[in-house]
Parts: structure tokens; sequence; C-alpha cells
């Protein structure tokens, strides 16, 4: 266990420098081998879909809808080109794909199940703009098949091809199985691969392993013991909190729980705003039975500080309340968009990589990245008063690329930002 926790507070370094798979990447206009012989399933929901969302909820609106289409069309087929390699092939005479941890080695050889997610969420919505997308989903699927835990199969090792801690996390999983979902609802399930019937595995599997059997919080892997005292169901990772994914969960399996884990996620996010954050609302990284981890909880010193996990807490929440009109989520997000507009002066390049609870920005954080701009437009999404913000964020953002974890939070936050990106 010792091992297993190491490696999972290193994970992003990710070291592994053997080029073990095939990474060339992927061009737009570049055929894939052998897949023209596959036939193609009707798509049911053709990019672009321009959804409607939550009334008194904004887009950019300095950009025309169409615009906004040719932004997340060109960004796509950059995020494609840099972070899609094939990976061999199955013993079904799949071709796999990957997504890879960063465009240069030693990352370039690794992918991580969150990146998986992040694709298999990307590539059905892209679906009637990227002819290959059923393809290229088909494949990245396949490498998951091929990748499993060691601890329970139906959820995905969370490194390849590291060797030791072959176990899951939770948001890789939880992405993984909502891209399911949308693959379902985009192609059907009576091709190739029954999306429907994989998706309920998963989701089986992620509700089994890694969701507390009494807080219904997310677990940070399928390693955690639930009795144990130091990582256990009181101890979450706040990016877990992916409520648009738990209701289409509740939803997919008729299983009410999954709507107490919304409950009890949003209930553990205002508590942490009232009694830590009542000036920013923002949410450290880790928690623990309730209150900000400490320091070096499971990866760094900043494990009690808005960093590098929970800046996905603005676009996680700030879709769900997009997407399902939840006052309660609108909440949480709307006391950090106020807060960052108002102590950046409504300029988003003054926005820090990092803050602790209280609004003070981390040491060394004086840079921009997207990262931790995107999200807040997805929450300022949820306020017409802050329409001017938003633009400002945009147009920070939508031409602006770094590297695999930024570039496809990036992508991501720019489907909901376009209008783009629906549910299952």
């Amino acid at each position: 266990m010792k091992k297993l926790i190491l490696v999972f507070a290193l994970w992003t370094l990710a070291c592994v420098s053997l080029p073990l798979f095939e990474t060339t990447p992927l061009t737009p206009t570049a055929p894939p081998q052998e897949v023209f012989e596959t036939p193609r399933e009707p798509i049911t929901r053709p990019f672009p879909q321009h959804v409607t969302y939550a009334p008194n909820s904004i887009l950019p609106d300095h950009r025309i809808r169409e615009q906004l289409d040719d932004d997340l069309r060109a960004y796509y087929d950059y995020w494609k080109e840099n972070y899609l390699a094939e990976a061999g092939m199955n013993g079904d005479g799949i071709t796999m794909y990957r997504v890879v941890l960063g465009k240069d080695e030693p990352t370039r050889s690794t992918t991580v199940s969150e990146g998986q997610g992040y694709g298999m969420m990307i590539v059905p919505i892209m679906a009637g703009y990227d002819p290959d997308a059923q393809i290229i989903f088909d494949g990245l699927w396949a490498f998951v098949k091929a990748h499993p835990s060691e601890i329970d199969p139906r959820l995905m090792d969370w490194n390849v091809p590291l060797e030791e801690g072959n176990a899951s996390a939770f948001d890789g999983d939880a992405d993984i199985a909502f891209g399911l979902l949308l693959a379902d609802a985009q192609w059907g399930s009576d091709g190739r691969v029954n999306y429907k019937a994989e998706a309920d595995t998963m989701i089986a599997g992620i509700l089994e392993s890694t969701v507390g059997p009494e807080s219904h919080l997310p677990m940070l892997g399928d390693w955690v013991n639930v009795g144990e005292a130091q990582y256990n169901q009181f101890t979450p990772r706040s990016s877990d909190f992916m409520l648009v994914n738990f209701r289409a969960f509740a939803s997919a399996s008729n299983d009410p729980v999954w709507n107490d884990v919304v409950v009890q996620s949003q209930n553990v996010m205002t508590g942490i705003q009232a009694q830590y954050s009542s000036v920013s609302g923002l949410m450290p990284d880790f928690i623990v039975n309730g209150v900000p981890a400490p320091a070096n909880f499971l990866e760094k010193e900043t494990d009690g500080a808005y960093n590098y996990n929970a800046g996905r807490i603005p676009w996680r929440v700030g879709a769900d309340a997009l997407l399902h009109d939840d006052a309660a989520s609108r909440s949480i997000v709307q006391n950090i968009s106020h807060w960052i507009e108002a102590s950046t002066n409504g300029d988003p390049l003054n926005i820090r990589a990092g803050y602790q609870l209280n609004g003070e920005p981390l040491p060394n954080s004086d840079y921009f990245t997207t990262f931790f701009v995107a999200p807040m437009g997805v929450a300022a999404m949820n306020d017409p008063a802050q329409q001017a913000w938003l633009n400002a964020i945009y147009d920070s953002v939508y031409n602006n690329h770094i590297d695999y974890y930024e570039d496809s939070i990036n992508l991501l936050c720019m489907m909901v930002m376009s209008g783009n990106f629906w549910l299952p």
C-alpha cells in the first residue's frame, strides 16, 4: 500500500521514459489505418448542437455562434493532432487509440485514465465534424479494456505503462463511463460495441469499488480501504465532484444512490465555503472529514489549497448548473466566480496559478495558464451580470495552447462555452 500511495502522489510527474507505444499523432487530414472497412453507425447528434442551457445563463456574445463553432473545430484539430495517438491493435483487430500525457517525452509515452476519459467525452461530441469519431472512440475504449485495474477489472488502470500500483483513479473511470453514455446517445449500441452495456458494467464498478458506502462520496480509487485511517470514504478529491456524470449515471442505472452522491458532494462544498472560504468560495484539492486536507496528504504541500485538482471545480459544478438548472451548484460557482472577477479587476490575465482558500495566491503562482482560467468561464456563464468577464475569459483561452492537461481542460470548457456540450 505504501508503494501504491507513493505512485499516486507522484502521478503528475509521470516519469516513464520508455516509448512502449506507437505515438504517431493523428492529423486532421490523415485517415486512420485499416478503419474504412468498418461501417459507421448513423449519427444522432452531429456537431454543432447549440444546446439550450438553463434560464438566465449566457454564452460569449462578442462572437457569433458560427465563430464559436469554428473556434472549437480548430482547437479540436490541434488537440487531436498533438494528444491522440495510435497504440497498436487488440486481439479483435481494432486499432487502439490513447490520449498521451504530453507533447514530448518522457510524458508522451504515458497515458493516464483521466486523459482517456477526457478523450472519450470529447470525441463523441465532435462526431459529425470528425468523420472518424466513432472509429477513434472505439479505439479509445479498446485501450481502456486492454488495461484494467488489478483490483476491480471493470475499471481502468490509472497509469499506463507504469508497472506498480495498477489500480484505478475515480475521475478517469467516471469520465470514461460518461463517454460511453455519450457514444450510446450518438451512435446507438447495436454496432460492434454495446456502449450502453459497457457503461452499465463500468458504472456498477465505480459504485461498488469507488463510492463510499456510507458517505456516498467519491473515493480516490479502488485502492482505498473504506476503513483505513488515512485514505477512506471521507477523503475525497474535490475535483471528483463530477455532478453532471453522477446525474447521468442515475438516469442510466435507475439507481437513486447517484442522486445522493450529488447531494453529499454539494453538501461538502457548501460546508467548505461556509467555514473555510467564505470570501473566495474556493475548494481545496483534497478534503478530509469535511475540512481541507493537511499538507502532503496525497500529492504535495498544497493539498489543502486551490491548486491543480480543485481548479476543475468551476467547470464541473458550473456545467451542472447550466445543464440541470441546479440552484445549489449555481450558488457554489457564483461564489467563486464573483470573487475571482473582483480580485483580478476583471482581467483574466491576472488569474494566478493557485490560491490559498482565503484568496491569497500560492507561492510561485505568478503566471498565466488556461487551466485556472477556462473553468472560470463556465462558472461565469451562470450570471448575466458577468457577460464582459465571460467574453474576456474566452478571448484569453480559445486560441491558447500549452500541453495535454491544460489543453484538454480548455477544450472541454470551450465545448461548454460554445454551447455544444450535451447530455446523453
